[in-house]
């Protein structure tokens, strides 16, 4: 395998993981009091969205590169 198939295998995985869950959710603490031996903390969930479109995109280069990839070692004018 070359380096550009694997970079391709990565990318479609990468976007079939996109497609899939839409976006990277994390939760962060925040402290909202802090007095002496009194501490409260919030627990928030935040998400980062991924455009379905980005995810798409990530897929289609991945199959090309895959693609391109084979066709070079194919052909023998491995560079």
């Amino acid at each position: 395998m070359n380096t550009t198939t694997i970079i391709g295998i990565i990318l479609i995985t990468l976007g079939v993981f996109g497609l899939i869950y839409g976006g990277i959710t994390y939760t962060s603490s925040k402290d909202i009091v802090d007095m002496g031996s009194m501490h409260l903390q919030v627990d928030q969930k935040k998400q980062i969205p991924l455009s379905p479109i980005a995810g798409a995109a990530a897929v289609a280069v991945g199959v090309i590169l895959i693609l391109f990839g084979r066709r070079r070692v194919s052909n023998g004018n491995k560079v």
